[in-house]
This record gives C-alpha cells, sequence and structure tokens, in this order.
C-alpha cells in the first residue's frame, strides 16, 4: 500500500511546493501586490460596518451592500485606475438617478395608462444614445465604465420606479452607499502605499529604452559580419539573453496606453505636476516599437551563415560595429534623460558619432564597387547595414521626442539645443538613400545573373 500510495503523494507534495514558489515569486516580483491585498482587504471591512453598527444600518439600511459592491468593482492596483473607476461610478449613478427620477415623473404627467409606453419609450432613447456613445474614441478610452454604470443605474431607476412608491428615498440610499464606497476606495488607495500608473508609465518608458540600447550595445559583440570561419559556434557560448528582451517592447502599446489613461485621472504626486504631459510618453512609445521592429530584423542576421569576401568584410565591419555600438549608447542616456528629467543633450554626441559612421559606410560602399563581388554574398551585408541606418534615424526621431517632452515638463534645456539637433540630422537620409541605391544596384545584378543561368 505505501508502495503504491507514495508517488501519488509526491506528485501532491511537487504541485504544492511548485504553487508556494509560484507565490512567492509573484511577491518578490512586485511586493506592492501584497499591499494591495491588504488595502482591498481593509476597504472592505471598512464597508462592512455598514452591516454591523446599527445607528449605520438604520440610516442606510439594506442597499448598504451596494457599498461591498462598490470596493469590489472599483478598487484597482493603481491609483489612477482606481479613481478613473470611482469618479466614473459615482458621477453616473448621480446623473443617471437624477434622470431616472425625471424620466418617471415625466411619465406620469401622460396618466396611469400612457406611463409604461413613455417610459419604455424614454428608457430606449437614452440607453440607445448612451450606447451609441461609448464607440466614440474620446469617451470609450476614459469614460466607458462610467457609460456601462450609467445604463444600468437609469434602467434600474426608471423601471424599479414604476412599481416602487418612494423612488427617491430608493435613489437617494443607493447612490449614499456608492459615493461611500468610492471615496472609500479613493481614500485607501491614495493615502496607503499608492501605486501611480503614471509613475508606472515613465518607469516602462525608460525601461523599453534601455533594453533596446542592451540589444545594440551588445550586437557588436555577439554578431561578427560573416567571414570564412563560422562563427555561429562562438557566440553560442555567449550571455545572449539581453538579445531577446527588446521583444517585451513590440507588446507593450496596450500597457502604455492603459497607464497613461490612468495617468491623466491622477493628481500631482512627485516628481509629477498636475497635467504633466502623458501623451508625450505614448509619442515615445510609438517610436521606441519602430525602432524595436527594425531591431527586430536586425536580430535575423545574428545566425546566419553565409560568406563574403574578407576585404568587403573588412572595410564594412567596422563602421557598422560602431554604429550599433553608439546607438545603443545614445538610447541608454536617452533613457537615462527620461528617467532625471533633463534635456538629452548628452545623446547628442552619439548621435553624431552615428551620423559619421554611416557616412563612412555609405563612402565605403560607394568606394568599393559591389558589383565586383558575388551578389549573393554582399546583399546580407548592405542589408544590415541598411538596417542599421534606419535604426539611427528612428534614434533621432527618438531624440526629438523626448526633447519635446523636455520642453512640456519644464524641465532644464541647454541653450545650444537646436545647434546640437541639426547636427544629428544632417547627412543621414542622404547617406540611407546611397545605400538603397546600393541594394537596388545589387539587385539587379542578382536578376541578371539569375536570368543568364536561366
Amino acid at each position: 500500500m505505501e508502495v503504491a500510495f507514495m508517488p501519488s503523494y509526491l506528485k501532491v507534495r511537487a504541485h504544492v511546493v511548485d504553487f508556494v514558489n509560484k507565490i512567492q515569486k509573484l511577491g518578490k516580483d512586485d511586493p506592492r501586490r501584497i499591499m494591495h491585498s491588504f488595502k482591498v482587504a481593509l476597504a472592505i471591512t471598512l464597508v462592512s460596518m455598514v452591516y454591523y453598527l446599527r445607528p449605520l444600518y438604520k440610516g442606510i439600511g439594506d442597499t448598504g451592500i451596494w457599498a461591498i459592491m462598490t470596493v469590489v468593482v472599483v478598487f484597482e492596483y493603481t491609483a489612477g485606475a482606481t479613481l478613473s473607476k470611482g469618479m466614473n461610478r459615482g458621477l453616473a449613478t448621480l446623473l443617471a438617478g437624477v434622470l431616472g427620477i425625471g424620466a418617471k415623473y415625466l411619465a406620469s404627467l401622460f396618466g396611469p395608462k400612457a406611463e409604461p409606453i413613455v417610459l419604455g419609450c424614454l428608457v430606449f432613447l437614452l440607453v440607445a444614445s448612451a450606447t451609441f456613445s461609448r464607440f466614440i474614441p474620446h469617451i470609450k478610452r476614459r469614460y466607458d465604465y462610467g457609460v456601462l454604470i450609467f445604463i444600468l443605474t437609469f434602467s434600474l431607476v426608471a423601471v424599479s420606479g414604476y412599481r416602487v412608491d418612494k423612488i427617491i428615498e430608493l435613489a437617494h440610499q443607493r447612490l449614499l452607499t456608492i459615493i461611500l464606497g468610492c471615496a472609500t476606495c479613493i481614500i485607501i488607495s491614495i493615502c496607503v502605499c499608492p501605486v501611480w500608473a503614471g509613475a508606472d508609465l515613465h518607469s516602462l518608458t525608460v525601461s523599453n529604452l534601455e533594453k533596446l540600447a542592451s540589444f545594440l550595445e551588445g550586437f557588436g559583440d555577439v554578431f561578427e559580419l560573416p567571414s570564412e570561419v563560422d562563427n555561429t559556434n562562438r557566440s553560442a557560448e555567449r550571455d545572449r539573453s539581453f538579445l531577446t528582451a527588446y521583444q517585451s517592447v513590440l507588446n507593450s502599446k496596450s500597457t502604455e496606453e492603459s497607464l497613461a489613461n490612468f495617468a491623466w485621472w491622477e493628481p500631482g504626486h512627485g516628481k509629477f505636476p498636475f497635467g504633466h504631459p502623458w501623451k508625450q510618453y505614448l509619442k515615445i512609445g510609438v517610436l521606441t516599437r519602430q525602432c524595436a521592429y527594425h531591431i527586430e530584423a536586425l536580430n535575423g542576421y545574428l545566425d546566419v551563415k553565409y560568406k563574403a569576401s574578407s576585404e568587403f568584410q573588412i572595410r564594412v565591419q567596422e563602421p557598422c560595429t560602431k554604429i550599433s555600438f553608439e546607438a545603443g549608447k545614445a538610447l541608454k542616456e536617452l533613457a537615462s534623460s527620461v528617467n532625471l528629467f533633463t534635456y538629452p543633450s548628452s545623446s547628442a554626441k552619439h548621435i553624431q558619432t552615428c551620423k559619421n559612421a554611416v557616412e563612412e559606410v555609405s563612402t565605403t560602399l560607394q568606394a568599393s564597387m559591389v558589383g565586383q563581388w558575388d551578389v549573393l554574398d554582399t546583399i546580407p551585408i548592405i542589408t544590415i547595414t541598411s538596417v542599421l541606418i534606419d535604426i539611427v534615424k528612428c534614434i533621432e526621431t527618438i531624440f526629438a521626442a523626448i526633447e519635446e517632452l523636455s520642453q512640456q515638463a519644464n524641465a532644464e534645456v541647454s541653450l545650444d539645443k537646436n545647434k546640437k539637433q541639426k547636427q544629428c540630422h544632417d547627412g543621414v537620409v542622404a547617406s540611407h538613400a546611397v545605400v538603397t541605391v546600393i541594394i537596388h544596384k545589387s539587385a539587379l545584378e542578382l536578376r541578371d545573373v539569375e536570368d543568364h543561368r536561366g
């Protein structure tokens, strides 16, 4: 019996240990989650006093259950999300209650027989209008939950008011308990170890820039432009975990938009005053993802096996490596500027170095006469060069967006910022055009070779 029982026992024990480890990991990854659990429990305990204390129960009655329900659905992880839901629920309940009572009395003016018909028409018109408003982007982004609560509350008040005589008292008690629940959530969320959506959005923006910087800085070490010696085995021995970190940037859009929306509701806190330009973070996020897509294309050439003339390789390898290193340093400086709320002047010199390396590459490719080598061998190298130039252009646009953020946030701006920005933009577009022409020329030569073989 023990022999048959032991495997099952050990299996259950392994599942329990695995579950405990996962719980511990969740707490260690973000200790604020533990505090949030206690905050929700505290809020529900406080509003439960409506039932436990007789004086409060006499004043509110059975509608006190709405206070508990409000805490359950309103209390969110971040203060901004809690404020958003709390304000939406409170204002929507107030507006819907007033309109519901008004609809009841307006319908009663038409007499007992026509009252249900008029009331039904009013419910139909208002619910249809409110539902259609949810398709408006601005309302859907910030007030969608409020519109849902409006539809629910208005329908309940208008419909129940037809059979309930004390409709005003019922609406008053329900509104009071909902305000009690929302106020409890908002006060605890802001005053007890608050989790700010704006701060999380700020940290996410910095983290995404640093992930791209880590890839580009490590790209020069891990990736060696093609040679007759297979470098795949040598690079496989190195730690390449940082080369996949950028992939989370590609899927950050929904998180950024959600955090920006919640940050808009938050009061001024810490380094983020009221009216902080949260929309600019979304613009930076879009540009960061565009750069990540170029990096995704560049990452595809890490394990590709191909050969090229050693002379051609030597001429292109050094400037390409320099572009990768300096682009990574520029992104790291940009991340630091966002993190410290400073003007991104320190990244301008790295972008300028990238620009010089781009010009060097374009000059080298022009002087090399790509046609003297096998087209199939040179196209991957030229493609990598083109992607690197695209990355430099993306970094320039990120620089401009962060510069705009620093201006909108009233950060300290250098007097020579315009001069540095102009230096960053000069020549990159022209150099990219040169590489594009060379790729096109190589493609035509490849087509001629295939036609000849055919």
